[in-house]
């Protein structure tokens, strides 16, 4: 069964020891707005859902649950992409940490 919003929401506020008080905070919103999407009564469009998104560290997609509609070839495709557009203005530092991250074993 896939989850709603307000479950993944309520996830990832556990995942990060973080009140709704300190998520509307983050995301600049009214307590009174999480609380109804924590509830599961209303859903966040457009900016607010990406204000929430941004403050919990994660995606529209993943809080909309179209993160299953990726697949790993892609999402390698994509970060492909990325690398290759932004590159030329990156530090050497930024561009050795993408090294280590791709490096690290599990």
């Amino acid at each position: 069964m896939k989850m709603k919003m307000s479950d993944r929401i309520a996830q990832l506020l556990q995942e990060k020891d973080m009140t709704q008080k300190e998520l509307s905070e983050a995301a600049n919103m009214t307590e009174s707005a999480i609380s109804h999407y924590m509830k599961g009564d209303r859903v966040p469009r457009g900016v607010n859902l990406i204000k929430i998104a941004k403050a919990l560290g994660t995606t529209a997609d993943y809080l909309l649950g179209q993160d299953d509609c990726f697949d790993r070839d892609s999402d390698i495709r994509l970060a492909k992409t990325l690398i290759a557009r932004n590159s030329p203005g990156m530090s050497k530092e930024e561009k050795m940490e993408l090294i280590s991250i791709l490096m690290e074993s599990d």
